[in-house]
């Protein structure tokens, strides 16, 4: 395992610092644009608190993805980035997704247009060598990783419905990446740099965006982030190489192969567990009911459990705590759990349905409809 030399520590570290103050810098100046993305002047837009407030927070997250990747050129130069086809896949597509969402925020434009955006960057990315790599059917390779960047872009829109509820799940995410690319030994790699600098980017906003929010991060930011974890997801997750903590990995035996299958699995949904899950239960409560699981609402499992009593102050805090749970098991199951067997396939997936059980039934136990006069007040 690689140890940070003396050097590599500071570097990273006043990488770290200067960014999140260009980053709280950057979103102080966004609270003077209210001009900017006020979703709450839209109708029929259903939004948790009804003041409005800028929705240009998001804005920070990519400007510090492009200083990120400016810093990795200034420093390994500029064909380290133009040689590398699924980077330039990845910033296209993240650039992509940042502007269709921030032209959404400043002109309310039709959903049809981000989800034709979003199959357009599953689509870069495929192209760019950015997919998930499981079966030995290149095609159908191709529609998992489609229909995972479009639910996870999707995922990351929807959880934005609660201050700093969407910021601190990424911030999980990110350091759980983060974790892979040092086991790896890669921590010079492009995509740690840009993963530190997507982090300053939202510490910063997450300053502004705790509750009391002052700032939104906005469709440019949800988009962003919901893309760009979404790559980053099939990167370190779904590709998770077999021997990254010693063991052989999958040799020639279909018993063998479809473990180390439902191992990445795993580990992919304890990363992304709250977005899956929250969205997974608002698609199931909406179908039962018959109304459109695309449109927004104040039914989601972060919603309920307000309506159980707890303070959005409360509610983040119990994702911060899932979210550190579910990064400590795949800590434990890329170090120390080897070799993979059914016995921890039926453990850790017990876990998993244990979380969706739990939300799932906050919404069962509580009442949107009752409660939409406390919420508002809040």
């Amino acid at each position: 395992m690689m140890n940070l030399s003396d050097d590599m520590l500071l570097t990273y570290s006043g990488f770290f610092l200067v960014t999140v103050v260009v980053s709280c810098l950057v979103n102080g100046l966004a609270l003077k644009s209210s001009a900017w993305g006020p979703r709450n002047k839209v109708k029929k837009i259903i939004r948790w608190q009804s003041t409005t407030k800028p929705s240009v927070g998001g804005i920070s997250f990519y400007i510090l993805f492009l200083i990120s990747l400016s810093v990795f050129t200034m420093l390994s130069g500029i064909g380290e980035v133009t040689e590398n086809k699924q980077l330039i896949g990845l910033i296209a597509a993240s650039t992509l997704a940042f502007l269709v969402g921030f032209a959404d925020d400043a002109y309310n434009t039709i959903p049809i247009l981000k989800f034709t955006m979003q199959i357009c960057c599953g689509l870069i990315l495929i192209y760019s060598g950015i997919y998930i790599d499981l079966f030995a059917s290149p095609e159908l390779n191709y529609a998992i990783t489609m229909f995972w960047i479009v639910g996870i872009t999707n995922a990351m829109n929807l959880l934005d419905n609660m201050d700093a509820i969407s910021s601190v799940v990424s911030i999980f995410i990110i350091l759980s990446a983060m974790l892979i690319i040092y086991l790896k030994n890669d921590l010079s790699s492009v995509y740690f740099l840009l993963l530190l600098g997507v982090l300053s980017g939202i510490l910063g906003f997450l300053y502004f965006n705790w509750h009391p929010s002052k700032i939104y991060m906005g469709d440019g930011g949800s988009q962003f982030l919901g893309l760009f974890l979404g790559a980053i997801g099939i990167l370190y997750f779904w590709n998770l190489p077999e021997n990254l903590n010693g063991s052989s990995g999958a040799i020639g035996n279909v018993d063998t192969s479809l473990l180390a299958i439902s191992k990445k699995a795993i580990v992919t949904i304890l990363v992304f567990i709250l977005p899956i899950v929250d969205t997974t239960t608002v698609f199931i409560n909406r179908l039962s009911k018959g109304t459109s699981p695309f449109i927004g609402g104040r039914d989601h499992t972060t919603h309920h459990l307000f309506y159980l009593g707890l303070s959005d102050k409360k509610v983040a805090i119990i994702f911060i705590c899932i979210s550190s749970v579910s990064v400590l098991l795949v800590n434990v199951i890329i170090r120390y759990i080897n070799p993979w067997d059914y016995s921890y396939l039926a453990l850790f997936s017990a876990y998993i349905l244990l979380v969706f059980s739990l939300l799932f039934y906050t919404t069962k136990i509580s009442s949107p409809e009752q409660n939409d006069r406390e919420a508002q007040k809040n």
